[in-house]
């Protein structure tokens, strides 16, 4: 389906980047398929602002992805700590050393060998593809929907399928096929810049005068969503078990939340309880035992995940001498700071200076 103004759109968005847009980043312009692809990984759920220290950091420490995919996983997941949605740590990890084993260290070329690598999706790919290697493949992430919703005014959800169907084949047809990631980037940074999703600066916007939102003063209610986010409580009580100089820790492995990182003994309750009442539980009594000494009992932390609010309380507990549990060491504070633990556990030891 063709839509009026769409010569206009492409025309003047390519005018507003090259004479407008200071908008400046270290990945921008970059040729490296590698780099590109790891900014647009660590840029996934991650604000620029705090991805570009990471990407920084990442960059420095492995120059290639050859090297990249030669690091320890525990390494790479320390260097990682703090960003969140670790799975996308993994599938770095995964994908690098396919790369190096099956590509030669060489980053695929085709669309659809990028596609088909771990943790990444159609937007992902569709960067790669055009940024690295000039390939006519329009991205569709949350700035560009916004800017082509209000401009056309769409009103189909942007994250139903009909919607996404709609505003990818849109973003396709608008794409400038001389320099498909030049266009790309012209309209991502526009989103994140003038068409912003709260506050857009429309008197600033050379779109303006054919914005068929402003026109209809539709600018405040588009994008449509269909879809309403629930996110559910959990909570965790931590029992910081410490023996002489050194904590229990172990690492999560199961298929939840935070996998790979690393904790101390956790017992999740269905709901909120007082410090009284998780040592009256019978499970609190299993793992402690009859000899312990409470040292402290931390305030309540908060950690908010995409549909999940984390609420955690730590039980700090001497013990005489240590003890045995499958899949858990005894650390000190040297050995605990190679490894990476979720930012609201890391928040917690930082604070209470616990392991010394």
């Amino acid at each position: 389906m063709a839509f009026p103004n769409q010569k206009f759109f492409a025309k003047a968005l390519i005018q507003w980047d090259k004479s407008q847009n200071q908008r400046e980043m270290p990945w921008k312009a970059e040729p490296d398929p590698y780099k590109i692809w790891l900014s647009e990984i660590i840029l996934q759920q991650t604000r620029v602002d705090q991805g570009w220290e990471y990407y920084t950091r990442f960059i420095a420490k492995y120059p290639n992805i050859k090297q990249l995919a030669a690091a320890p996983d525990a390494e790479v997941f320390k260097l990682w700590e703090g960003l969140g949605y670790y799975s996308r740590c993994k599938n770095l990890i995964a994908t690098a050393k396919k790369i190096s084993q099956e590509y030669n260290g060489q980053f695929p070329g085709a669309y659809d060998d990028i596609l088909a690598l771990k943790g990444i999706g159609p937007y992902t790919a569709a960067a790669i593809a055009s940024f690295g290697f000039n390939l006519p493949y329009a991205v569709v992430d949350g700035n560009v929907s916004r800017v082509l919703s209000r401009f056309f005014a769409i009103a189909s959800p942007i994250d139903s399928t009909v919607g996404k169907k709609q505003f990818a084949g849109l973003a396709q047809d608008l794409l400038d096929l001389r320099d498909p990631g030049g266009y790309n980037q012209a309209i991502m940074d526009f989103g994140a810049t003038i068409c912003k999703p709260a506050i857009p600066l429309c008197d600033a916007c050379v779109l303006q005068k054919k914005c068929l939102a402003y026109q209809q003063d539709k600018v405040k209610v588009l994008p449509v969503k269909e879809k309403k986010m629930i996110r559910r409580e959990r909570w965790f009580y931590y029992l910081v078990f410490q023996a002489g100089n050194k904590m229990l820790i172990h690492k999560r492995e199961s298929k939840d939340i935070w996998q790979n990182l690393h904790e101390p003994f956790l017992l999740e309750q269905l709901e909120k309880l007082s410090a009284d009442q998780l040592l009256m539980q019978q499970e609190f009594r299993l793992v402690a035992g009859k000899h312990f000494k409470i040292l402290s009992i931390s305030k309540s932390y908060r950690q908010l995940l995409t549909h999940q609010t984390i609420r955690a309380q730590f039980i700090r507990m001497e013990v005489p001498e240590k003890f045995n549990i499958e899949g858990f060491e005894w650390l000190d504070k040297t050995e605990m700071a190679k490894l990476a633990f979720p930012r609201l556990i890391n928040d917690y030891l930082l604070e209470n200076k616990t392991g010394n």
